[in-house]
């Protein structure tokens, strides 16, 4: 019930110096220079964080949770998410996503794989629809999904500039975005719209014009693989220039890379260097997702898996070979889709909020400890607690 890391360097994200921090249950309870418990009446387990930094738990926004895929047939369906491939990697939450198979991965299903990593320990949301326009929701109206099922938070990943996409018009996503603001102004949710782009020469064009034509903001899009090539990459700062958010993609491979892909702890940088607002950026990973590689045909030729891991090893490059300092790395993570995503209680270590935290090495920025809603999943970074089918 009580738990106290003593000797931590607290980053919020933002710096706060040595602290202690005691937890009550699953919140943060107090955050003082120093918090003595030799008087205490009750038994408290002390975390010794001497020598580590903590920071909150990371969040992943963009993760294929009942698996994805499908584009060489049935037998590249990518397997469903493991408990441990978030908690290993210091994800505490997530939001699950159906990608380009709309038919045969549903909303009921995302659904209960959600609640079933809230019961494993971990906390998870979900977007209603998949690549396909219109939206297949589970209500069958994108804001009596958002107003009525607790776990849906948005709308995607809705797919554009690609051609396994359903080629949606100005007009189809207008009518999208415009559906998901007012199901999220009326739930107090996020309604926002994650995007899909593929390599199509229109990048953000869809998008951009939709803005232009109409009232709605160009916040309540969440445009995602924003470093898929160089020209979609260009395309992203002038969109963030204007106030929008972008995504990068962690998953990759090295392939990818040597054909143009954004390797995304240097895309940060360059992002940064650009004068993009740092609170306009995110990562995620694309956990579960196939990382398909097609011919100039449009035939598959090559296919790998997207995984969770990938996400905090971006953003640990981007500390130690790209010079980000530790503070914004951790912002992409963190704080930034918490506030997108309207995530109150996660995304910063305050008093009161979830008592997701991470503990990392101070000198290797290696992952010790991971705790979830002030349950320990992680020490010595080792999963001590396993999903309910983990060997």
């Amino acid at each position: 019930m009580l738990k106290l890391i003593k000797n931590g360097e607290i980053y919020s994200p933002n710096s706060l110096g040595k602290k202690d921090l005691l937890i009550v249950d699953e919140k943060i309870g107090f955050i003082q220079d120093s918090i003595d418990i030799s008087n205490s009446f009750v038994d408290i387990e002390v975390i010794d964080a001497t020598g580590k930094l903590v920071v909150p738990g990371f969040i992943d926004s963009h993760v294929h949770i009942i698996g994805g895929g499908g584009e060489g047939s049935y037998k590249t369906r990518t397997p469903e998410l493991q408990l441990t491939d978030a908690t290993l990697a210091g994800v505490t939450t997530l939001v699950g996503v159906i990608g380009t198979d709309g038919t045969t991965r549903t909303m009921p299903d995302i659904i209960a794989k959600a609640r079933a990593l809230d019961e494993e320990g971990i906390t998870c949301f979900v977007h209603t629809g998949s690549y396909q326009v219109p939206i297949r929701t589970l209500t069958g109206q994108i804001e009596d999904d958002l107003i009525l099922i607790d776990k849906i938070i948005g709308v995607g990943e809705v797919a554009i500039s690609d051609h396994r996409s359903s080629q949606p018009t100005v007009d189809e996503i207008a009518k999208i975005a415009s559906a998901a603001r007012v199901g999220g102004m009326l739930s107090g949710k996020a309604g926002i719209v994650n995007v899909h782009l593929g390599d199509g020469k229109q990048t953000l064009t869809l998008l951009e014009e939709v803005v232009e034509k109409t009232e709605l903001p160009i916040t309540v899009f969440h445009p995602t693989h924003i470093n898929r090539n160089p020209y979609l990459f260009e395309a992203g700062i002038a969109f963030a220039k204007k106030g929008g958010y972008v995504d990068f993609t962690t998953s990759s491979i090295p392939k990818f890379l040597k054909e143009g892909e954004v390797k995304c702890s240097k895309g940060l940088r360059m992002m940064l260097e650009q004068n993009v607002p740092i609170d306009q950026i995110t990562f995620t990973s694309d956990g579960q997702a196939s990382l398909p590689d097609f011919d100039d045909k449009g035939e598959l030729v090559g296919l790998k898996i997207g995984k969770v891991n990938t996400l905090y090893k971006e953003v640990r490059d981007a500390i130690l070979e790209e010079n980000v300092n530790i503070e914004d790395a951790l912002r992409v993570v963190t704080e930034n889709p918490a506030k997108i995503l309207k995530l109150k209680q996660k995304g910063r270590i305050e008093e009161g909020r979830d008592a997701d935290l991470v503990l990392l090495n101070k000198e290797t920025f290696e992952i010790d400890t991971v705790l979830s809603r002030g349950k320990t999943m992680v020490k010595a970074g080792q999963a001590i607690v396993k999903g309910t089918f983990e060997v």
